[in-house]
C-alpha cells in the first residue's frame, strides 16, 4: 500500500455505495447476489457492481467484492461465470474465505487481488505467510487480535486490513456453527440467525452465576480515540462493517473516520483530538446502547459484552435525514469543455477539454461518421450544441460547447449521440487511467473443467472403515487402547504437554497387540501469546519415548507451524503428518486440491449433508488423498477470545480446563470448555453428535475413517459407544441428511 491508510467502507445497496464514496471513502466492499458473507443485506445486481466500478474508478477510488463464503459444489461451476464481467471492468480485489475459490480464482483470474477474509481466523504469522505463498496480496486478521499481534503480521509483507468500528462477532469470525447447528442457517454461507443476541443463563454445575442476561453480545466497536495508535502500527486499510445497515450509517460514520484519519496526517498525534459531538453523532447511527473499542489492547473483558441490550438503539431520524440530503446522492460531476467541427463532406470531429488546464489527462479527440451536404434543413449550431452537451448518466457536465460548422451539412440524429457516447466514454476511461486505474483490467484464464466421475473411488456397501479416536483424558485413552480396534489415536496437546508420563504408562502397560499410531491434536487457536506453550511441546516431544507422527490442526497458524517444524523426527529427511480437522473447511473439490499440497488426508466439515460429502469423498480419491468422516462428537459450535467465566466475574487465568454451562431461554444446556492454558472457550453443542443409526448416509459418503471425538466422556462411555452402544437418551445426526442453506 501507499503512504497513507486506506478507509474501507461497506455498502449494502447502491445507495450505500454512493453515500460512502460522497463521504471519503477510499475504498468501498460490497457482494453481488451471490457468495456474500451478508445474503440478507440487499446487495448489487451484475449492472449495478459494473456502473459502481466505472464511477469509483473515475473517482480513484476502489472496489472489492465479496465471495467470503464457503461453496458447495455446484455454486463452484457458477463462480467463473459469476466473476467475469466484474474482472473485466477491473474489479480491485475480491475478498475469499473458502480454500476451494482461492485456488479457483488463482488459476482462472491470476491477476486479480485475493484477500483473506476475516472468516479464516488468521491469527498469526506463519499462518499469514502461508497464505501469502499461496497468493494472497490482503489479510483481514481475526478480530480477536491485539495491535501487537496484528503488527507481526504485518511483518509478512502481506497488506493487512483491520476492522475499526461496527458490530463483533461473539466467535472467532469463521469458526461459529451455532447458527448452523440450532436453525441450519449457517454462518459459513453467509445467513447466520444470530443466536448470539438471544438471552442465556451462565451456570456452574446448578449454581447460577449469571441470571437473564445477554452474554454472547458483544458491544459495537469504536475506535476513534485509537487512531494514532492505529495509524502508527501501519495498517494498511481501515475497515468499518456494515454492510446490512442502512446507507446513512456507511455514510456518517465513513466522513467522521475521514474527518480524523485526515486531521492525524495534518497535525500528527499532537493536535489529535475527538470532538465529543463528533463521539455523540456516532452512536446515533444504527450502534448498540454502548460502544467499547475492540481487542486491540485487551484479551477479552466484561466491558466488551451487552449483557443488559443487545438490540441496536435506531437512529437520529433528523440525523439520518442530514446525511441523506449531503451524502447519498450521485457524485459531483466534472466540469468539461466540448469543441465540435461539423464540415460538410468532412467527418465529425468532437473534443473533450478538461476545464481546467491543471489536469493531467490529455484532450481526447473523437471522429464520427461523414457530414452529407444537406438536401435539405441543414444542421444548425444550437441543435448539434443540443445534441452534444446531453450527457445524461455520464460523470461529465459540459459547461462549454463551441462549434464550428461550416457549409450546409446534415448527419443524422443517431450519428450525433454516437459521437457524444464515443468520445465520453474515451474521456472518462482516460481520467480513469490517469488516477492509476484501469477501466477493463483482467482477462479470465480459460482451463478444462475438472470433473469427479459419479462413483468413482466409492467405497463399497459394507467395506470395513479404519476407525481413528480423539481423547481429551487419560481415561478416555485407556479406553481407547483397551477397546483395541483402531487405526490412530489423536492425543490433545495440552493433555500430553501435562500427563505425558502417565500416557507413555498406560501406552506401554496396555497390551491390546495395535500397533498405536499417535497423532498430537493441537489447540482450537494459536496465538502469539503461545508461543511458550510451543516451546514446552516441542520440549516434551524430544524427551519423550513415545514416537508422534502427526498432528490434527485447527487453524491455519498450526497447519504452517507443523509444515515448518522437523524437531523430534527420527531422520531429518521426515516430517510430521498433518491432518486438517473439521474447522479448516474443505467443502468443495477446489478445496480439495489446494489442500492436498499440504497434506494426505482431510476431514470431513459438518456442514455437509451425505451426498455432498460423497462428491467430495470421490474428489480426495482424485487428488490421492484419504478422507476421514466424525461420526461421534460434540460438536464445537463457538470458539472465543472472551470468557462466559470471566464475564460472571469467576476468572480464574491460572486454572486448568474445567467446564460450565450455557443455558438458553427454552433451558436447553450447552457445555463450555474454560480453557485457561489459551485463555479461549469452546461452546458445545448441547447434545453429542453421532452417525451409529445413520448407516445409509454412512455407507453413501463412503469415507475412508471413522473418527470419534471423546470430550467429556467417562471410560466407561467411551467403551460403550465404540462398541455401538451410544449411552445418552439425546443425540442429533446433524446436517448428514439435510445440510445447510
Amino acid at each position: 500500500m501507499g503512504e497513507f491508510v486506506e478507509l474501507l467502507a461497506p455498502a449494502g445497496n447502491y445507495e450505500a455505495f454512493l453515500g460512502a464514496l460522497n463521504a471519503g471513502a477510499d475504498a468501498i466492499y460490497l457482494g453481488g447476489n451471490q457468495f456474500g458473507a451478508r445474503a440478507y443485506a440487499d446487495n448489487f445486481d451484475t449492472e449495478q457492481i459494473v456502473r459502481a466500478l466505472h464511477v469509483a474508478h473515475f473517482y480513484g477510488k476502489k472496489i472489492y467484492l465479496t465471495v467470503n463464503t464457503l461453496l458447495k459444489e455446484r455454486e463452484l461451476a457458477t463462480l467463473n461465470e459469476y466473476l467475469a464481467p466484474f474482472a473485466r471492468a477491473g474489479l480491485d480485489g475480491v475478498i475469499v474465505q473458502d480454500f476451494g475459490v482461492l485456488s479457483f480464482l488463482k488459476e482462472r483470474f491470476p491477476e486479480l487481488a485475493l484477500h483473506a477474509s476475516t472468516q479464516m481466523a488468521v491469527t498469526g504469522k506463519r499462518g499469514a505467510a502461508l497464505l501469502k505463498e499461496q497468493g494472497i496480496k490482503r489479510i483481514v486478521p481475526a478480530r480477536e487480535l491485539s495491535l501487537e499481534e496484528v503488527c507481526k503480521i504485518k511483518e509478512t509483507g502481506v497488506e493487512v486490513e483491520c476492522f475499526i468500528h461496527g458490530a463483533m462477532c461473539y466467535c472467532y469470525s469463521g469458526q461459529c456453527l451455532f447458527s448452523s447447528i440450532l436453525g441450519g442457517r449457517s454462518g459459513n454461507r453467509g445467513r447466520c440467525a444470530q443466536p448470539c443476541r438471544l438471552p442465556y443463563e451462565i451456570f456452574d454445575e446448578k449454581k447460577l452465576l449469571l441470571k437473564n442476561a445477554y452474554p454472547l453480545s458483544l458491544k459495537d466497536m469504536c475506535t476513534l480515540e485509537y487512531m494514532p495508535a492505529l495509524l502508527e502500527a501501519g495498517i494498511d486499510s481501515f475497515k468499518i462493517e456494515g454492510r446490512m445497515k442502512r446507507p446513512e450509517y456507511a455514510a456518517g460514520v465513513t466522513a467522521i473516520y475521514r474527518k480524523y484519519i485526515d486531521l492525524y496526517y495534518k497535525d500528527k498525534a499532537s493536535g489529535f483530538r475527538i470532538d465529543p459531538a463528533d463521539r455523540e453523532y456516532l452512536c446515533s447511527l444504527y450502534i448498540r446502547s454502548e460502544v467499547q473499542t475492540g481487542y486491540y489492547t485487551r484479551h477479552n473483558g466484561k466491558e466488551m459484552v451487552s449483557l443488559r441490550d443487545p438490540s441496536y438503539s435506531g437512529s437520529d431520524e433528523y440525523t439520518l435525514m442530514q446525511i441523506r440530503d449531503k451524502y447519498i446522492r450521485e457524485p459531483d460531476k466534472m466540469p468539461v469543455r466540448m469543441q465540435a467541427e461539423v464540415k460538410a463532406g468532412k467527418p465529425l470531429c468532437l473534443r473533450i477539454l478538461p476545464e481546467t488546464t491543471e489536469e493531467s489527462y490529455s484532450v481526447i479527440e473523437t471522429m464520427g461518421e461523414k457530414v452529407q451536404n444537406a438536401q435539405n434543413a441543414p444542421l444548425k449550431e444550437e441543435d448539434v450544441r443540443k445534441r452534444l452537451c446531453k450527457t445524461g448518466g455520464s460523470l461529465l457536465s459540459v459547461t462549454d460547447c463551441e462549434v464550428c460548422m461550416e457549409g450546409a451539412g446534415f448527419v443524422p440524429v443517431r450519428a450525433l449521440n454516437e459521437l457524444r457516447r464515443q468520445a465520453v466514454e474515451a474521456f472518462e476511461s482516460a481520467v480513469i487511467k490517469s488516477r492509476g486505474m484501469c477501466p477493463q483490467k483482467y482477462g479470465v484464464q480459460e482451463s478444462a473443467e475438472k470433473k469427479v466421475e459419479a462413483g468413482k473411488g466409492k467405497n463399497r456397501p459394507g467395506q470395513s472403515r479404519k476407525i481413528d479416536c480423539l481423547v481429551t483424558t487419560c481415561e478416555q485413552l485407556k479406553a481407547v487402547i483397551q477397546w483395541g480396534g483402531y487405526r490412530r489415536v489423536y492425543i490433545e496437546s495440552d493433555l500430553f504437554l501435562t500427563e505425558y508420563e502417565k500416557i507413555l504408562q498406560i501406552a506401554e502397560q496396555m497390551e491390546t497387540g495395535t500397533a498405536a499410531d499417535w497423532y498430537l491434536a493441537l489447540p482450537y487457536v494459536l496465538r502469539e501469546r503461545d508461543e511458550a506453550y510451543l516451546g514446552q511441546l516441542e520440549y516434551v516431544l524430544t524427551k519423550t519415548k513415545m514416537h508422534i507422527s502427526g498432528f490434527l490442526v485447527r487453524n491455519l497458524e498450526e497447519a504452517a507451524y507443523i509444515l515448518s517444524k522437523r524437531w523430534a523426527c527420527e531422520e531429518e529427511s521426515e516430517g510430521y503428518n498433518l491432518v486438517p480437522d473439521a474447522g479448516l473447511y474443505c467443502f468443495n473439490s477446489e478445496a480439495v486440491r489446494f489442500l492436498s499440497a499440504f497434506t494426505s488426508e482431510i476431514t470431513l466439515p459438518y456442514e455437509l449433508n451425505a451426498g455432498e460429502a460423497a462428491h467430495l469423498v470421490r474428489a480426495a480419491v482424485q487428488a490421492g488423498i484419504s478422507t476421514s468422516l466424525i461420526v461421534y462428537s460434540w460438536i464445537p459450535m463457538m470458539i472465543t477470545a472472551n470468557c462466559l467465566q470471566k464475564t460472571a466475574d469467576l476468572c480464574d487465568a491460572g486454572g486448568k480446563k474445567r467446564q460450565i454451562f450455557l443455558k438458553d431461554r427454552r433451558g436447553t444446556a450447552f457445555p463450555v470448555e474454560i480453557n485457561c492454558h489459551h485463555c479461549y472457550n469452546v461452546i458445545y453443542n448441547s447434545v453429542p453428535y453421532s452417525l451409529h443409526e445413520a448407516e445409509r448416509e454412512r455407507e453413501r459418503i463412503g469415507a475412508d475413517v471413522f473418527r470419534y471425538d471423546f470430550v467429556t466422556e467417562s471410560e466407561v462411555q467411551c467403551r460403550q459407544i465404540l462398541e455401538g452402544n451410544m449411552p445418552f437418551a439425546e443425540y442429533t445426526a446433524g446436517h448428514c441428511k439435510r445440510g445447510v442453506v
